[in-house]
């Protein structure tokens, strides 16, 4: 895989809570797109980013399980349960707003990337893809999202 762009500006250091309000750029590659790939996507609010955790390259891998965020009082579970960054291919997704586009630049409010992040790719969002049936999760996994945005 190759970025087909970078996160610019917002953070400059992955935390764990408080992403709501970061607002930063997606700048795509103008070495592979035109402003024509853009077209028809500021008709959307949302936008799905696909993108590598290249930060913490040094942090050792997860495949089992763990305390989310070494946290003893919630249950282990493996990596595949959680949304930790320690995974073996290290891609991240994220769903944040889309305020503005201007030629290849994308600007995002509540991206939790931060600024040089390679992203991989960018879907609208469309409610026909929001999850079919009644949702369920364990209040661990609510605890942790409480303060995340």
């Amino acid at each position: 895989m190759v970025p087909v762009g970078f996160v610019r500006g917002g953070r400059t250091e992955a935390t764990k809570d408080g992403w709501a309000g970061t607002r930063a750029r997606i700048v795509l590659r103008d070495d592979l797109f035109g402003a024509e790939s853009v077209a028809g996507l500021d008709a959307v609010s949302h936008i799905e980013v696909v993108f590598h955790f290249h930060a913490h390259a040094d942090e050792s891998l997860e495949l089992g399980a763990r305390h989310p965020r070494g946290n003893r009082d919630w249950p282990r579970v493996g990596i595949f349960a959680q949304r930790g960054r320690m995974r073996v291919n290290r891609i991240g997704v994220s769903v944040c707003r889309l305020l503005n586009t201007d030629g290849l630049s994308l600007e995002v409010e509540g991206l939790d990337a931060i600024d040089g992040t390679p992203v991989l790719d960018v879907k609208p969002v469309w409610s026909g893809y929001d999850p079919r049936g009644e949702r369920c999760e364990p209040e661990w996994a609510r605890e942790i999202m409480a303060r995340y945005w």
